[in-house]
């Protein structure tokens, strides 16, 4: 992340962002080594020459998941979300630790 970075806490700041920039909400389920299923947050944004309904896909590896099922996830996992970008969003999960 660059120097213009922030780290977004509540739950309508986040929303707000991601909005912002055509984003969605989506869930990867990963298997870890011993097989247990691990929830793995992702954000899907439309690209330019996608229609604005374009939704992430099962062919994606990830899920598309409403705001409160993701919002619920992200506090399981204690983490909030560093944006940094105005055009090209950037954004990377951080232990929300000492953040709130």
């Amino acid at each position: 992340m660059n120097t213009d970075s922030h780290t977004l806490v509540r739950h309508t700041d986040i929303q707000r962002w991601v909005s912002a920039r055509r984003g969605q909400p989506a869930i990867s389920r990963i298997p870890d080594p011993t097989g247990t299923v691990k929830s793995r947050l992702t954000l899907s944004f439309a690209l330019h020459h996608h229609s604005p309904t374009e939704t992430p896909t099962q062919d994606d590896g990830m899920s598309p998941v409403s705001w409160s099922a993701w919002l619920a996830e992200l506090d399981r996992q204690n983490l909030a979300l560093r944006v940094s970008g105005e055009k090209q969003p950037n954004f990377e999960f951080v232990e929300r630790r000492g953040l709130n």
